[in-house]
């Protein structure tokens, strides 16, 4: 998987290209918390849930359903009306993104068993061909390590580098027309 630092980027990098000065800075925060709600799985191992079990780590909570569901949840229960700036459907869009980005960030990483992109109707858990990103350990007392470090640095080049790219395209495409992007 990649840090709960980098999902949350990642996040806020997709966010740019919704943004709008009118909408509320919770929106980023509520997407930001999206992006790292499916490694809750984790608490799984505590209960005998085993890593490559439906329930388990990469499971369920890492699939595009899952991220629709949360989605359409979190849209409901905290932006019943949507927001000036930004209806009810781009949020629930961007929120499935925020939280989708998850599950492709952890399939670009080299370690665990994939990801369960399709379940429940798919249980078998996907790699992209492509997997430059270096696995963060689980546990953050493990994080504070070698092993943690060379994964930061893993990650500023693979997530934080193109989150920052995606921020810039998205600020520079809104400065050529600001027409559209009020």
């Amino acid at each position: 998987m990649a840090s709960v630092f980098s999902h949350a980027v990642a996040a806020l990098g997709i966010g740019a290209c919704f943004y709008r000065p009118e909408i509320p800075k919770r929106v980023w925060v509520v997407g930001a918390i999206c992006s790292v709600i499916p490694d809750a799985d984790v608490i799984g191992f505590h209960f005998g849930v085993r890593y490559g079990d439906f329930w388990g780590h990469r499971g369920f909570t890492h699939s595009l359903l899952f991220a629709a569901i949360l989605a359409s949840t979190v849209a409901l229960l905290l932006f019943r009306h949507g927001l000036p700036g930004m209806s009810r459907r781009t949020l629930w869009l961007y929120f499935s993104l925020a939280t989708a980005s998850h599950g492709l960030l952890d399939a670009m990483t080299d370690g665990g068993l994939g990801v369960a992109f399709f379940a429940p109707f798919d249980n078998h858990r996907y790699f992209l061909p492509w997997r430059p990103i270096r696995v963060s350990p689980i546990g953050i007392s493990q994080f504070f390590t070698h092993r943690g470090f060379a994964v930061l640095q893993s990650e500023l080049l693979w997530i934080w580098l193109p989150s920052a790219l995606l921020i810039a395209a998205a600020l520079l495409l809104r400065r050529r027309n600001p027409a559209k992007s009020s």
